[in-house]
């Protein structure tokens, strides 16, 4: 164990890129870090940093290093799981990248059953979008992803893939629900455009599902306001009387607003993925957690 702590350093050092940041976070000195490091490059018989004015920066042969540092830290997750499950005593630590479409209901409801279940497991949730949730997957920041529409990766393994109606959100008294405009029930997007916009920004992949649609069509949008919060653009509805678009999982339960799904020939459905790093063993905590929320997932919308 005291071996690995002294590579975990190291992985410190990496994401850092600065000894005295690193030495600063594990509570060592700038000195005493630098000889593990000496010393590691001493048994490897290579350098692993390139030492320059601004820091420390992985060479070839220490990105070979880190990765191998994090595989062995998420091995060693893992048989602490195993070990803990022997007890009878379910702990661990799930760590979940998740787009902010599924923070509002579906997340933390699936958090809640499983630690009812399993109490001493802790969670980190991370809010990452579709090419973050990646990064925090092959960076060993996150054990699992939920996202919409993620970028195609070699590194990704699909654990569970499904998909979800983007939906116009609106205030409740905003003219697409009135009974002519047949609330509740599909709107086409031409509609919709012909009102004040609050759009997600091109962070996002909604904004990019919606001008993939648009652009086959020759149409442009434009936006009265944008963000990268889900939140504020709801905000802005229920303040203005904005129509913005999102997925029904990321849509509260509020009185005050309304949604109808955009109809499907003009806005085909998102792809929903849960998955993980291809090839990780994940520990016995999160690969329960990932069971359960890939069940929730299949669950039909209106029954959530």
């Amino acid at each position: 164990m005291k071996h690995l702590r002294s590579l975990t350093a190291i992985a410190e050092v990496a994401r850092c890129g600065s000894v005295r940041r690193a030495a600063e976070r594990l509570a060592l000195t700038p000195s005493a870090l630098t000889r593990q490091i000496q010393d590691i490059e001493y048994e490897l018989g290579t350098p692993i940093f390139e030492r320059l004015a601004q820091g420390m920066r992985l060479n070839a042969a220490g990105e070979l290093l880190v990765r191998h540092i994090r595989d062995r830290a998420a091995d060693l997750d893992r048989v602490r799981s195993q070990i803990a499950d022997l007890s009878g005593v379910r702990r661990g630590h799930v760590a979940l990248a998740c787009a902010q479409a599924f923070i509002t209901r579906i997340v933390p409801e699936a958090v809640e059953t499983y630690r009812a279940q399993f109490p001493q497991v802790a969670f980190t949730v991370q809010v990452r979008d579709h090419a973050q949730a990646v990064a925090a997957l092959t960076a060993f920041e996150a054990d699992l992803a939920l996202v919409l529409q993620p970028p195609p990766a070699a590194e990704l393994h699909v654990l569970h893939a499904g998909g979800q109606s983007v939906c116009a959100l609106m205030r409740a008294d905003h003219p697409l629900v009135e009974p002519s405009a047949g609330s509740g029930g599909p709107v086409r997007l031409r509609d919709c455009l012909a009102h004040p916009l609050a759009l997600p920004d091109r962070s996002l992949a909604i904004r990019h599902h919606i001008e993939q649609a648009l652009a086959r069509r020759g149409v442009e949008m434009r936006a009265t306001v944008e963000s990268g919060s889900l939140e504020f653009l709801r905000a802005m509805v229920l303040r203005e009387g904005l129509v913005s678009f999102q997925v029904a999982s990321g849509i509260p339960d509020d009185p005050r607003l309304r949604s109808r799904p955009v109809d499907a020939r003009d806005l085909d459905p998102m792809s929903v993925v849960l998955a993980q790093l291809r090839g990780r063993l994940l520990p016995v905590a999160a690969a329960k957690f990932a069971d359960q929320l890939a069940a929730r997932l299949d669950r039909p919308a209106e029954a959530r």
